[in-house]
């Protein structure tokens, strides 16, 4: 048959049959590559479809019963471990630790069933050193190979319950035309692979590779076909690696694992104690408790006011949304009089950590207050609270938990919104209630 050209965005996944340089379903430029394909015959629909309606009841539960993989932390991030015949797909900068991580992964996982490794990117003999390295038993199956159908072949032949890919980009179907990495082909091939864990209740990891902007190589549709969308964040020179759900059909996508990155492999890092914290009292700088699923994290927050030579005030933030430090500047400045227009302003959240709970505000709030009044807060102090466009100080969720959890690690005073689950007090602890923005601002020594 005659071969045709369509043109699919690497973003959404849009076809067309001619070039645009702007994609229309999701306005991304220069997304559009050329893909050639052949036209399928038409196929005719049986007169009895093999599926049939059941009732709830009837569902047997055994199918969708996790398997702990033995390492804590990423049993956390996936709801308490791994079920059979899902798809789960990790990405990240290259170098962080995916292959590393899932390689100690599949040595655990042997306890429980065989366990099949593919790399398309390293050798028999380098992966034989990094397992080494690694401390993974020598009875794990590995196996090197670029071809979908090969890998296809040896899964039959084996009948894993537990399947690797390392990583999506390198696979290949030798029966399309288009270049390794293609939208076409990481498409068709992640299909055969979800096809390949429903058929035979194996449950497949996939490492993908990020972009440059720092989302997942491939089309945008690779997330929506797989189970289970994990992301390795972190410095690749720094020791420290987070491990966060973005997608999790079977489980929450709250939880953060942690995980330190040391010359035999991944640990888990279950102590959070210090690891976000700095320790001191310095001017500028606070700390808060923020929720990470049902894991409080103590998180220190600083801030650094310098003033400003430029027309425009500069307003950059780490490990925090810039959006949200410039609207809390706005109600500093709006509602409690603190002048910040004429200042460039600098925050961070210690530790690499990304800091999106709505109960840190109130302590940026107060770091940023510090450095304009050179004040610093009381010693072993947190500060939990959202603060609204008015400048109250609004309750957050679960703040008997973060208080409490902040008491047991030694910290005496927290200033926190009022809110009747902690009326009563807390032993060891001097709390401060505050209704408004000014309120907590006379705390400041």
């Amino acid at each position: 048959m005659k071969e045709k050209t369509k043109y699919v965005c690497g973003e959404c996944g849009y076809e067309t049959v001619k070039w645009m340089g702007c994609c229309p379903m999701c306005n991304s430029w220069n997304t559009l590559t050329e893909v050639k394909t052949t036209p399928q015959g038409r196929s005719r629909v049986a007169s009895q479809s093999g599926s049939h309606a059941v009732s709830l009841g009837s569902v047997d539960e055994a199918a969708t019963l996790r398997i702990p993989t033995g390492i804590g932390e990423l049993d956390r991030v996936l709801g308490g471990g791994v079920v059979s015949g899902s798809t789960i797909l990790i990405g990240g900068d290259p170098g962080i630790g995916k292959s590393t991580l899932l390689l100690q992964a599949a040595g655990l996982l042997m306890a429980h069933g065989t366990v099949l490794y593919v790399s398309g990117e390293e050798s028999k003999a380098q992966l034989k050193l990094r397992a080494k390295r690694c401390n993974v038993p020598p009875e794990l199956l590995i196996m090197t190979e670029t071809s979908i159908e090969s890998i296809e072949s040896e899964v039959d032949k084996l009948k894993p319950r537990f399947l690797v890919i390392d990583s999506i980009q390198t696979i290949v179907n030798r029966e399309l035309p288009n270049a390794t990495g293609s939208v076409t082909q990481i498409k068709e091939v992640t299909t055969t692979l979800t096809r390949i864990a429903k058929q035979n209740a194996c449950a497949v990891f996939i490492v993908g590779h990020v972009t440059k902007e720092g989302s997942l190589a491939g089309p945008r549709m690779l997330e929506h076909m797989v189970d289970t969308v994990l992301y390795f964040e972190g410095d690749r020179h720094d020791a420290l690696r987070l491990l966060r759900a973005v997608k999790n059909r079977f489980g929450s996508t709250n939880e953060i694992g942690i995980f330190e990155m040391c010359r035999d492999g991944m640990k888990e890092v279950e102590n959070t104690a210090g690891l976000f914290v700095s320790g001191g009292n310095d001017i500028g700088c606070a700390v808060t408790c923020a929720m990470e699923g049902n894991r409080p994290i103590p998180v220190e927050l600083q801030s650094l006011l310098n003033t400003s030579v430029f027309a425009n005030s500069r307003r950059m933030a780490t490990g925090m949304d810039t959006g949200r430090l410039i609207l809390l500047l706005a109600v500093l400045e709006r509602r409690a009089g603190v002048r910040v227009s004429d200042k460039d302003v600098y925050a961070n959240a210690v530790g690499g950590i990304r800091v999106d709970d709505r109960g840190a505000d109130l302590a940026l709030a107060l770091a940023i207050a510090g450095s304009v009044f050179d004040k610093a807060l009381p010693e072993n102090c947190v500060v939990i609270g959202e603060i609204s466009l008015t400048g109250e100080i609004r309750p957050v969720d679960r703040l008997h938990n973060r208080v409490q959890e902040c008491a047991r690690l030694g910290y005496t005073e927290a200033i926190v919104p009022y809110t009747t689950s902690l009326k009563g007090g807390m032993s060891g602890m001097n709390i401060h209630f505050v209704r408004y923005l000014r309120d907590a601002l006379l705390l400041l020594n």
